[in-house]
């Protein structure tokens, strides 16, 4: 054997360390470092970036809201929102005070089911104040269910958050709530797995000192065929603002008192001629068969002229449109 074939030292400890495996783990522990493994298995997700058009439906329910509740209690409330989170379904459901009012809903044409929960403390101070209370006493919410009486109130609130929320997402997408049941424990209203990503928005709706919270809670899954349009502003408002307002403004002109004046005759002179100009002379003029009739220079129809009822009169022949205008050449 030749002294080239021989292997060097460190081709020797290489090998060694190969035996051992050494060289195994650490390969696996520089591999590893800054990942987090991730199981296929679970319904975990990713989810990136803002939903500003959701942000805007949400301060757009919540001032509807107001009005809504309003003219419902006849009393002014003070509704606050919270920031959109994206949380696993068990940390919303953790955070809920037991017994609580969860409203499972169907929202059409989304697939799924969402959850509208009202706060008891809501729910009694708005029975109180439907029977004539103040709020100043406090019920008790642990240990009981809520009465027949509580249940139809619930409903009515519900049926008022569905109206004012349909018409905050319209502009987005046009939506349906179709209430399904309502549960008082969080085990009972399974609208997603333990694992799963909500989107849950919190509604804080005081009376003075008093008050409570609704929760709005949709599963990512539910909204995700509609995230570019949540991603993005939503300009369906600012429209109808702007076509309220063009429908304002035309009825307004239409009110508008303006001058419309018709030329009977013009007559080309110079300067040194009206210079010249005595009492008595005479401008020779020819009448046009037709004379035209603006509105601030700007012409709008043809007439004939004439005395009706012993007065000089205009008799219209035929509109100018704009259109008209600009083929002769623009305004004189």
């Amino acid at each position: 054997m030749g002294h080239e074939e021989f292997m060097s030292q460190e081709e020797v400890d290489a090998l060694l360390k190969g035996v051992t495996g050494e060289s195994d783990s650490v390969a696996e522990q520089n591999d590893g470092q800054g990942v987090r493994p991730y199981n296929i298995a679970t319904q975990e997700r990713i989810v990136r970036g803002r939903m500003p058009g959701l942000e805007i439906i949400n301060d757009r329910f919540a001032r509807l809201l107001r009005v809504g509740i309003f003219n419902f209690m006849r009393r002014s409330a003070e509704i606050s929102v919270g920031p959109v989170k994206v949380q696993k379904y068990s940390e919303f459901t953790r955070n809920l005070p037991i017994p609580t009012n969860l409203n499972l809903v169907h929202v059409k044409p989304l697939r799924g089911t969402s959850l509208f929960v009202f706060d008891p403390n809501l729910v009694f101070f708005v029975v109180d104040n439907l029977f004539g209370g103040d709020g100043r006493f406090h019920t008790r919410v642990e240990g009981r269910d809520f009465t027949a009486t509580e249940q139809r109130i619930i409903m009515k609130l519900l049926n008022l958050t569905f109206e004012h929320y349909t018409a905050s997402w319209k502009s987005v997408k046009p939506l349906q709530f179709e209430y399904m049941r309502s549960e008082m424990h969080t085990q009972f209203a399974n609208v997603a797995t333990p694992n799963e990503i909500v989107i849950v928005t919190q509604f804080s709706i005081e009376f003075g000192t008093t008050g409570g919270t609704l929760h709005i809670c949709m599963p990512y899954s539910m909204i995700e065929p509609i995230r570019a349009e949540l991603s993005s502003p939503i300009q369906g408002e600012a429209m109808d603002v702007d076509r309220r307002w063009v429908r304002v403004l035309s009825q307004q002109v239409q009110a508008a008192e303006v001058e419309l004046t018709a030329d009977l005759a013009q007559v080309p002179v110079t300067f040194e001629q009206i210079l010249n100009m005595r009492k008595g002379d005479v401008l020779p003029i020819n009448i046009p068969e037709h004379i035209t009739a603006k509105v601030d220079g700007v012409p709008v129809m043809e007439c004939g002229y004439g005395i009706f009822n012993g007065q000089y009169a205009l008799r219209v022949q035929k509109m100018i449109s704009a259109a008209d205008t600009m083929k002769e050449g623009g305004y004189e």
